[in-house]
């Protein structure tokens, strides 16, 4: 047998969390709004005391989520934050401000550091820089292809990589509150929502069978894909180049398709690392997800096998 990569996703509930890990996840990752970015809900400290323990008794971890644009009232009230997360024994801090590296040492020294710095996490000299300052992970860009995500993890014995292989990614961010904005010149006043379950969606001139999703949290507006990784197919080539944690984006997405999701991916993972010479890929697997798919999001392998990055 192999060693098997994590399995990981973001939840925005304690019982959301719990659903996920009793679906397959190794991983959750949670946070507040005014410390994480793009989170699917929030949790917490009092939430995060009753998962924590619930998570590692059954032998998963739980990630706190700190990589939003950190602002000057934000800093302040890092420190406390990130003490009482140590507390709780949270299994690391995801990050991307060096403002919450600083503030991790002097509250929380020692609480492991994920470094992501969204699209620019896109090489293996910047990780090992950030590796050099305590972080024992990197969360690597949407925008890699495979030989490119490889050859990264390749060059980093010392680190470990984190890669997204479903779901939706994030393509646009401003901080500012455009949707409200626009719903409030429109004169619709309270009558607004967020999200794919609203119709919210931003669509070019030249490409009219395209939509991209618009969601707007207490971090701004944000503009999403117009489909949705999924390297279920594929997902032993990840393996077999030995990445360590493989992420679901469960963001606008109900709890049912991502605990359909988990299940898929945890049967592949476990399925190869069992025997990878026997190995073959179920088609029910793929199809559990296909069933809760969107019809209007193509199922895509994202930019893993497009030769052009940026």
């Amino acid at each position: 047998m192999m060693n098997k990569p994590e399995l990981y996703i973001a939840a925005g509930s304690v019982e959301e969390a719990r659903r996920y890990v009793e679906a397959g996840a190794d991983a959750v990752s949670v946070g507040e709004h005014r410390f994480g970015m793009r989170l699917p809900g929030e949790i917490n400290l009092d939430g995060l005391s009753e998962l924590i323990p619930w998570c590692h008794e059954r032998g998963a971890k739980v990630y706190v989520v700190a990589n939003n644009i950190m602002d000057n009232e934000s800093i302040p009230l890092l420190p406390a934050y990130l003490q009482r997360v140590q507390e709780l024994q949270a299994d690391a801090l995801v990050f991307g401000d060096p403002a919450v590296l600083i503030a991790v040492r002097q509250a929380a020294p020692g609480l492991p550091l994920h470094w992501n710095a969204e699209m620019t996490s896109t090489n293996y000299v910047t990780a090992s820089y950030w590796g050099s300052k305590g972080a024992n992970r990197v969360v690597l860009a949407r925008e890699l292809n495979m030989d490119e995500t490889l050859e990264i993890k390749a060059n980093l014995p010392s680190m470990q990589v984190q890669v997204q292989v479903h779901g939706i990614t994030n393509i646009y961010h401003s901080k500012r509150s455009l949707v409200t904005n626009y719903e409030d010149h429109q004169g619709r006043g309270d009558d607004r929502g967020k999200g794919l379950d609203n119709g919210l969606f931003l669509i070019e001139q030249e490409r009219q069978d395209e939509r991209f999703p618009l969601y707007e949290d207490e971090n701004g507006t944000h503009i999403m894909s117009s489909d949705d990784i999924c390297m279920l197919e594929n997902l032993h080539e990840l393996i077999e180049g030995q990445i360590d944690s493989l992420k679901i984006e469960g963001l606008l997405k109900s709890v049912e398709y991502n605990e359909a999701a988990v299940s898929s991916y945890r049967q592949v993972i476990d399925a190869y690392c069992e025997d990878p010479e026997q190995y073959q890929f179920q088609e029910q697997w793929l199809d559990a997800i296909r069933e809760l798919q969107d019809p209007r999001r193509e199922l895509s392998f994202g930019f893993f096998y497009k030769e052009q990055v940026y």
